[in-house]
């Protein structure tokens, strides 16, 4: 199975996902769900900011938006191909034969 490379998170983004817990009065789940964050990376977010040690995540500071967009839809791209792969592997045999069947009848 291929490993999923770890996100990098900016330091805008990561003040923006405190500011829906502290300011909008989101609930650190909901901003998690939201985002599509863990909430523990939101809490330790938190807790840097108050600290003053809020930065960026090794390796995003360097990456430009674009960049930063093709690796987060690399990495949903990944979550897809392997959903997929295990649905098709759980798909009953019968139905797989049953199907082919079907299709090969309607070309005759």
């Amino acid at each position: 199975m291929k490993r999923i490379p770890r996100r990098l998170f900016t330091e805008e983004f990561k003040r923006e996902a405190i500011k829906l817990v502290t300011e909008q009065h989101l609930n650190v789940a909901a901003a998690g769900r939201q985002l599509g964050v863990a909430p523990k990376s939101i809490h330790s977010w938190i807790s840097e900011s108050e600290r003053g040690e809020l930065k960026a995540t090794l390796g995003a500071a360097k990456l430009t938006a674009d960049q930063q967009r093709i690796r987060e839809l690399e990495r949903e791209l990944a979550i897809a191909r392997e959903e997929r792969d295990i649905l098709k592997k759980a798909q009953p045999r019968t139905l797989r034969n049953s199907r082919s069947k079907v299709r090969h009848d309607r070309q005759t």
